[in-house]
């Protein structure tokens, strides 16, 4: 292990990008999760980050699934202490089998964290909260405890980062997307895409204000907004 470790980070001095993807292109380690979809857009997101998030410091990562965006996004960002959280045991497993593998000095231990249950989080400060794809996956009101744990513990000039598909209000949704937002209802009534504007004004409420509004591929959003 010492001498893998060893190997990337002579890796990383010499081209960073070739480490990071060395990291999560291997096949998955024995107890991980991978998707496909994390390939695709795994690239856009982190150029999103490097512009928002701070150089050093605590990002909270909720609802971190398979674990494979925490891999990517520690190695590329090595200033910053990645904080890899889920409520699914599984997603839990999957995080801690790519970290065992990745075996990055500022990728912590993955957490349990319900994020519809603030009052219960693990943290009680970070710099930075991170959250992809989960808004449209899940109910409202894991939503409602998003903005509110993430307006607790962000510090003044603190961000949150939000990733997914939404539907916009005098933007017309793309085919696609209003296909996507139907097949999750059909699967779950509670889950769907939401307008931005009502994930907007949920913010604001917390103290929580959008500073960029960002396309993606595929018809997603990243979304940036600062703690005042």
């Amino acid at each position: 292990m010492i001498q893998s470790v060893r190997k990337l980070a002579a890796l990383v001095q010499r081209s960073p990008r070739d480490a990071i993807l060395l990291l999560v292109s291997d096949q998955p380690p024995d107890g991980a999760r991978s998707s496909p979809a994390t390939a695709r857009n795994r690239g856009p997101i982190l150029e999103v980050l490097r512009s928002c998030l701070p150089r050093s410091g605590v990002v909270l990562e909720i609802a971190a699934g398979a674990g494979e965006h925490a891999v990517f996004n520690a190695a590329a960002l090595p200033g910053l202490r990645w904080q890899p959280t889920d409520s699914d045991p599984e997603a839990l497993r999957s995080v801690a089998a790519w970290r065992d593998h990745a075996a990055l000095p500022n990728l912590l231990p993955p957490l349990r964290l319900d994020a519809s249950d603030p009052d219960a989080w693990p943290l009680s400060r970070a710099d930075a909260v991170v959250n992809i794809n989960m808004v449209h996956i899940s109910p409202w009101a894991v939503t409602q405890g998003l903005m509110t744990g993430a307006g607790r513990i962000l510090p003044a000039g603190g961000i949150l980062f939000l990733y997914g598909p939404y539907f916009e209000r005098d933007v017309e949704t793309a085919p696609s997307n209003i296909a996507f937002d139907q097949d999750l209802r059909r699967r779950n009534p509670a889950w769907g895409l939401r307008h931005l504007d009502d994930v907007t004004a949920l913010a604001a409420q917390h103290g929580l204000m959008p500073t960029q509004r960002i396309a993606m591929p595929a018809n997603n959003l990243s979304l940036v907004f600062g703690k005042t």
